[in-house]
């Protein structure tokens, strides 16, 4: 998980760019990686998939489950 930080918590569907890449605007295809995280709010533990998706220009990696109904967690490689 040290590879990876929460960038964002949203609700589905809800606007989030990375890179310039709306997450929603395109399908995601699973990398068949997945990491282990901590919900930051409540430190539960979960394990998310990581995607990747494209505009047909910027390829973008991101990993992404649900919190609850509706409610993603994303996460994004941490390049800190």
């Amino acid at each position: 998980m040290k590879n990876w930080k929460h960038t964002k918590t949203i609700l589905d569907g809800e606007y989030y760019e990375i890179s310039g890449v709306n997450i929603w605007n395109h399908t995601w295809i699973n990398t068949g990686n997945q990491i282990k995280i901590k919900d930051p709010i409540y430190n539960q533990d979960y394990t998310f998939t990581i995607y990747k998706t494209s505009d047909g220009q910027t390829t973008i990696e991101f990993a992404a489950g649900e919190f609850s109904n509706n409610v993603w967690g994303i996460y994004e490689r941490n390049t800190d």
